[in-house]
């Protein structure tokens, strides 16, 4: 087994593990009523529907 000839820095290797720990921006989709930007799978807050169908009264 490989063994290192030299010892890593800690900053290379926090570097290295922060490399993998970046952050995504989340997926939105378009309402088909209103065609506000919400996130997948949800109820709609500006109107209340989901595929189609009003699931809530919207809160204005």
């Amino acid at each position: 087994m490989a063994t290192p000839k030299y010892k890593t820095s800690k900053a290379s290797a926090a570097s290295r593990k922060a490399a993998n720990m970046k952050l995504a921006a989340p997926t939105l989709t378009k309402c088909t009523k209103c065609g506000s930007l919400i996130l997948p799978h949800r109820v709609c807050p500006k109107c209340g529907y989901y595929k189609g169908v009003q699931v809530v009264n919207p809160e204005e």
